[in-house]
């Protein structure tokens, strides 16, 4: 302090530099606490972080090996197999002795009705007999096959409703001749309503000579026209 009115300086005094120099240490040293300690707090509250722990799969097992496969088996079947005596040679023999004139031959010449290289009980006993041949169907007219003649004829009789009607026409048939020239059976192939009966009654009974094929008779097949005409007075 400068005293004004005397002029005279007032210094102060040593020992408040002492106190200013340890109160500057006390705060430095209260600011290092402040900071220091609760970084050391927060420190020691960290939570604990799991360490990573590696797993290594450990590689499978090598398989074995495969078990060695079994021996080749030499062809055993060619080593117990014996040479058949029926067996062609393997070498060509030196000479061929001719083989007896009866060789393989039964002979039947002691048996009733046997000779010398017969077959025993026959060629009856033998072989089978053979089947009958298949029954034959009935041929068509034509070619080397003449048609029948005629034998017989009965002619229709006109029916009284078809006179009525005025329906006259023809009527077309089919016939099978059996081998004894006698009508099988007739098959309708163009129709009179009228008339169909009339015509299939009529040729039922008519008859014709047998048709021959390779010196044997046959049935035939043959196509027969019935025509119907109303008479004129």
């Amino acid at each position: 302090m400068f005293d004004l009115t005397t002029g005279a300086t007032e210094r102060m005094p040593s020992a408040s530099r002492k106190t200013v120099l340890l109160s500057s240490l006390l705060q430095i040293i209260g600011l290092g606490l402040i900071v220091v300690v609760p970084s050391l707090y927060a420190a020691q509250n960290l939570p604990n972080v799991p360490k990573m722990t590696a797993f290594v799969v450990a590689p499978p097992p090598v398989p074995p090996p495969p078990p060695p496969a079994p021996p080749a088996v030499k062809d055993a079947a060619a080593k117990v197999m014996t040479t058949s005596p029926n067996a062609a040679p393997v070498e060509a023999p030196s000479s061929i002795a001719p083989e007896p004139a009866d060789a393989g031959v039964v002979s039947l010449a002691g048996v009733e009705g046997g000779v010398t290289g017969g077959v025993v009980g026959g060629l009856a006993e033998a072989l089978p007999p053979p089947p009958p041949p298949p029954p034959r169907g009935p041929v068509h007219v034509g070619g080397d096959i003449h048609p029948p003649a005629l034998v017989r004829r009965v002619e229709p009789v006109y029916p009284a409703v078809a006179l009525a009607a005025h329906v006259e026409g023809t009527v077309i048939l089919e016939a099978i001749i059996d081998e004894d020239g006698s009508v099988q059976s007739v098959k309708l192939l163009r129709s009179i309503p009228l008339l169909d009966k009339a015509a299939v009654t009529a040729v039922e009974q008519w008859r014709y000579s047998p048709v021959m094929l390779n010196g044997s008779p046959v049935r035939v097949v043959l196509t027969v026209t019935v025509t119907f005409k109303i008479p004129t007075v």
